[in-house]
């Protein structure tokens, strides 16, 4: 499984990369177990949850929620919530 994960604003500040190339399978493949598989293998990612509280996905550049599940070759992009005027 090849993912690409993208990070936005804040976060892609706090992280100091804007995208990882994931090749290790995590269970289960859906949004919430990317992001605790990146929170446990990822120091800098777990303290930017921390920091940030709740994080945006989309996969594939269409919104997802928690249990959206993620293919293989997908691209996942992490992002703070945003507001707009």
């Amino acid at each position: 499984m090849n993912i690409t994960v993208r990070f936005f604003a804040s976060l892609k500040e706090q992280m100091g990369v804007d995208r990882l190339q994931l090749d290790t399978a995590f269970e289960p493949r859906t949004v919430a177990g990317l992001k605790a598989f990146l929170c446990v293998h990822n120091a800098q990612f777990g303290n930017s949850v921390q920091q940030i509280g709740r994080i945006r996905a989309a996969v594939n550049q269409d919104m997802a929620d928690e249990d959206t599940a993620i293919p293989a070759a997908a691209e996942v992009a992490f992002f703070p919530p945003v507001t707009g005027g």
